[in-house]
Order: structure tokens, then C-alpha cells, then sequence
């Protein structure tokens, strides 16, 4: 256990997460005053202030958690917290909007270095009887970046758009020297080196790819630069798939996408987040540009969205439980390409607020909210414990690069000179379609993905006498209890029930007792009612069996064990 303050932990720790978050949405509310400040800069140029930022951010995600693991969770976070502070500051005094786009690199593996670590340190700042709240608000953090990102950022816009970058730097220099008097670590347990040459190569794949499409408007889909764009994409990409296969600690591990649930589910998350990033971007030019409202306006019409995701996500994870993480993967893309297609049929080149924006951002919170917390849990219902940090990475990655796509792809739509001025309102409504386009292309996988999900849970028949599992959570403490069964109704002794979080780590584990009945105790620290965990449950010669429980006091889960069929000879 650290010696650490806990509170000031959590202080530090959120602030530090707060910060790497916001920036992912607080800059798009900029664009037009970044875009005036230099002059001649077209939305091409543009769209590598974004994209600089999440092809880093994506490649140095993965292997930050190993980073910290060889290096120590203090260090590896306060060299991301200050490599973010100085990038930030250097966003600020940019010369020129490609000396910015540079800057925005360094400062996204800053952020990549702070994200997964200030977790970590929380979690060991705080005894076991207080974690609960602690986790609960720092995993907070996200959503209300999100909601704070455009109407925060519209308001800093009003004094300058160098302050979106210049908040940081106070907020971080704080955070720093407070991390250097309360952060403490233990020994840190040796690990391999990471891929970093495979990181380089998600960095020169994703970013020439981008590239490619961002100049398609100016020199057509078969102009050289555009090729070679490609060409240079698939080089890297290529190093990266062949690194992944074979290095001890890839960038990628490739080995999750041969589990069809988990290849489905990432090629969801890149159709949706294209056109989810792509909205970010098109929306503010056409409140800013079509309409004419002033950054401040904008960054508060376009909030209603974010703050309809916080609601939303907190009870995705419920209903995925029952019904599966396909279907509601599906009734979210659906959500989501219902959002463009509203503003497609009601707005035009007069402001229409209440009855043209706001309702399609209304729909596209309820997509993000169903689809995000849901593909990110998929990996805890279909890949083994050993391989959910990986499955994990790779669901993250493939959220980065639909973000990276989505901002290319709608350059390449609706053109690099673009500025949302009310004679372009036809690229506009072209970028729209592109986000229907993409969500609907999502809906197409997600129903393969409720296809094949179905299809996976009947591999295994349910008999009708089945065990059950009770998730039971007391003032005093959480337990899992229940009774393991056979096909017969009759209990099974000696089989095993693991409990294992959504991080894939073991939680607890518990025998059966001669009635097959067991008790599994939990840390309350590590789990709070309203999360979900996997049962995973064996026993010899019987087929093992695993199911996502809620912890809440909903109706009891069912597991049970089917006798595993002798081998002939």
C-alpha cells in the first residue's frame, strides 16, 4: 500500500486525466479562429490538428501501461503530465499551424503517458474500504470532459483561441510539483520492452492513410501524392502487422481478432467513431459558418449531446446484460444515423435550434452512450482473462482510427477550402451524409455481430435446470454466491467459479461445496453496484461456461455446466 495522501491523490490523478480528456474535445470549437489566425490555412490543413494528435495518441495508448510497468507508475506519469504541460504551452505560442500540428503530437503522447497510469496510482494511494468512491470519480472524468469540451472551449475562444491550449499549462504545473509530494509507487516487477518501432509504424500507416484522403479534393483519387499516400500507408501498416506477430510485446496483439465477436466489434467502433468524429467537426462549421454563431453559442448548443451520453452510457452497461452486446450496439448505430438524418430533413440555411439541431443531437447522445461502454466491454463476455488488457488495447486503437478516418474522410467530402459559409451549405449536408453513411455501415456490422454473438452463446446448450448465480451487494461488503448445476439440476462439488473484472483481472475465486453451492467475496474497493463482472465456471469433464453478471439487485443470472462428451476410441 502506498504512503500516500489519498485525496491528494485523487486530486492530482483527476486533474492530470481531466486534462488529457478535455483536450480531445475542446479543440474542434477553435477551428474558425485557429483558421483566421493564419491565413491561407484550408480545412485540410486543419484536420491534422485533430488527427496529429489522436494518430499518436492511439499508437502510444497501447503501450503506455507496459511503459509503466518497467519504468514505474510515478515516473511514466509525471514525464506524460509534463510532456503535456510544455506541448500544451507550445500549442499556445505556434508560429504557424504545422509547427501546431507538431506540437499537438507531443502533447498527445503526453496524454497517452498520463492516462492509464493515474488510475494505477489512485488505486494504490487508497485503502481498500475507500476505493469504491475514488474509482467512481475519476472514471467520471471522461464524461464530463465531454460535456464541459464545447461550451469551455467557447468561452477561452472569446479571449483567444490560445487559451483552449494555455489552460492546461497553470492546471499542470500545479499538478506536477503537487505529484512530485504525494505520488508513490512500490517496486515495480521488470517487464519486456515494448514494441516502439511498432507504434512508429501505427503512426506512419494510420497518418499517411489520413493524408491520402485529405488531399483528395485538391489532387483527385489517382493524384501521385495521394498513391504515395497510400502506398506509404500500406508499408506501414504492414511493418505493424508483422511486428504484432511476432514480437514478445507488440504494439497490436493480433491474436484477439481470430475471436470473430472481437474483430466484429472493432470493425463497429471504426464505422461509428468515423462518423462520430466526423460530426464534431462538421457541426461547428455549420453553427459558426451557416448560421454565423459566435464560438461561445455554438459550444453550448453543441453540449446537449455530450450531456445526454452521460446519462445514457451509466445504463448501457444493464441493458447489453440482457439483451446482448450486439443488439444494443445496433439500436445505437441506428440512434446515431437517425441523429444526421433529422438535420438533413429539417435544417437549412436559417437558425433552427430547438426543433432542427437539438433534436439530432438528442439522437446522436444516445448512440454514443449505447455504443462506447458497450464495445468496450466486449472483450470481458468472449476472449479469456489472460487476454482482455489486449482486447482492450485493440477495441481503444480501432476508436482512434475511426476518429482519425472520420476527420479525413469528411475533408475529402466536403472539401479542404470549406468554411460552412452559406453558399457551401451543399458540403455540409454532404458531410452529414458521410455520418449517415458511416453509422449505417456500423448498423450492417452490428447486426452480423448480434448474429454471430447469438450464435456463440447457443454453441453451448442451456439445459432448464440451471444454476444460479446471485449478485449480493451489502453495506458491509460484496459477495457472489450461488450454485453450480448439471445438466440435471443436480449440483456439481469441486467445480470453480472466477470472478474477473472489466480490466481482466481475477476479483475472487471460489470451490464448490458438496452441494455445489460456493461463496466468492469481493473486494468492495474493486467493484460498486451497477458494474458488471464474468463468472467463469468449471469443472472436470464437464464444458466450461461463463456469463456477465450486473452487480445490482436485479432478477438472479443463470449459469450452469454441461457434461463435456467422452472421446471416441
Amino acid at each position: 500500500m502506498s504512503t500516500a495522501r489519498p485525496g491528494a491523490v485523487l486530486i492530482v490523478t483527476s486533474a492530470a486525466a481531466f486534462l488529457s480528456s478535455l483536450d480531445l474535445f475542446i479543440v474542434n470549437i477553435a477551428f474558425p479562429d485557429i483558421r483566421a489566425d493564419f491565413p491561407g490555412t484550408d480545412l485540410g490543413q486543419m484536420s491534422w490538428i485533430l488527427n496529429g494528435y489522436t494518430v499518436v495518441f492511439a499508437a502510444f495508448l497501447a503501450l503506455a501501461g507496459r511503459v509503466a510497468d518497467r519504468f514505474g507508475h510515478t515516473r511514466v506519469f509525471l514525464t506524460g503530465l509534463a510532456v503535456f504541460t510544455l506541448a500544451s504551452a507550445a500549442c499556445a505560442a505556434a508560429p504557424s499551424v504545422w509547427l501546431l500540428v507538431g506540437a499537438r503530437a507531443v502533447q498527445a503522447v503526453g496524454a497517452a503517458l498520463v492516462m492509464p497510469t493515474s488510475l494505477s496510482l489512485l488505486l494504490a494511494a487508497y485503502p481498500a474500504e475507500r476505493r469504491t468512491r475514488a474509482v467512481g470519480a475519476w472514471a467520471s472524468i471522461g464524461a464530463v470532459a465531454a460535456a464541459l469540451g464545447p461550451p469551455l472551449g467557447g468561452l477561452l475562444v472569446e479571449l483567444s483561441w490560445h487559451w483552449v491550449f494555455l489552460v492546461n499549462v497553470p492546471v499542470g504545473i500545479v499538478a506536477f510539483v503537487a505529484g512530485l509530494r504525494v505520488l508513490r509507487d512500490g517496486e515495480v516487477p521488470r517487464t519486456g520492452m515494448p514494441d516502439l518501432l511498432g507504434a512508429l509504424g501505427i503512426v506512419v500507416g494510420v497518418g499517411a492513410l489520413a493524408f491520402a484522403l485529405v488531399r483528395t479534393p485538391d489532387s483527385g483519387w489517382a493524384g501521385p501524392e495521394v498513391l504515395t499516400g497510400f502506398a506509404v500507408a500500406v508499408v506501414g501498416l504492414v511493418v505493424v502487422v508483422a511486428r504484432s506477430l511476432r514480437h514478445p510485446v507488440p504494439a497490436l496483439d493480433l491474436a484477439v481478432l481470430r475471436v470473430p465477436v472481437v474483430a466484429l466489434a472493432a470493425l463497429v467502433m471504426v464505422a461509428f467513431t468515423t462518423g462520430f468524429a466526423g460530426m464534431l467537426v462538421v457541426n461547428v462549421l455549420y453553427m459558426t459558418g451557416t448560421w454565423g454563431w459566435s464560438p461561445q453559442l455554438a459550444g453550448l448548443g453543441l453540449a446537449a449531446g455530450p450531456l445526454v451520453v452521460v446519462v445514457v452510457s451509466r445504463l448501457a452497461g444493464h441493458l447489453s446484460a440482457r439483451i446482448g452486446i450486439g443488439p444494443v450496439a445496433l439500436l445505437g448505430t441506428l440512434a446515431f444515423a437517425a441523429g444526421p438524418t433529422w438535420w438533413l430533413l429539417h435544417l437549412g440555411l436559417t437558425p433552427d435550434y430547438a426543433a432542427g439541431m437539438l433534436p439530432g443531437q438528442l439522437l446522436t447522445g444516445l448512440g454514443v452512450g449505447l455504443i462506447l461502454p458497450t464495445l468496450s466491454s466486449v472483450v470481458g463476455s468472449a476472449l479469456p482473462a489472460p487476454q482482455w488488457g489486449s482486447g482492450s488495447s485493440l477495441i481503444n486503437t480501432a476508436r482512434q482510427v475511426g476518429s482519425v478516418l472520420g476527420v479525413a474522410l469528411l475533408v475529402s467530402v466536403i472539401g479542404a477550402h470549406t468554411t460552412g459559409r452559406p453558399s457551401e451549405f451543399g458540403s455540409v449536408r454532404a458531410g452529414w451524409t458521410l455520418l449517415v453513411t458511416a453509422a449505417l455501415v456500423g448498423t450492417v456490422l452490428a447486426a452480423v455481430l448480434s448474429v454471430v454473438e447469438r450464435r456463440r452463446r447457443s454453441v453451448t446448450p442451456a439445459p432448464a435446470d440451471v444454476a444460479v448465480t446471485d449478485a449480493v451487494v451489502d453495506p458491509l461488503g460484496t459477495a457472489l454466491r450461488g450454485t453450480v448445476r448439471d445438466e440435471r439440476g443436480r449440483g456439481v462439488p469441486g467445480a470453480v467459479a472466477t470472478v474477473i473484472d472489466a480490466a481482466g483481472a481475477q476479483l475472487a475465486r471460489a470451490d464448490t461445496a458438496d452441494d455445489g453451492g460456493f461463496a466468492a467475496p469481493l473486494d468492495p474497493a474493486r467493484v460498486q453496484a451497477g458494474e458488471h463482472v464474468i463468472v467463469l465456471v468449471s469443472a472436470p469433464g464437464h464444458e466450461p461456461r461463463a456469463h456477465r453478471v450486473p452487480l445490482d439487485d436485479g432478477p438472479a443470472l443463470e449459469l450452469a455446466l454441461v457434461r463435456r462428451p467422452a472421446l471416441a476410441g
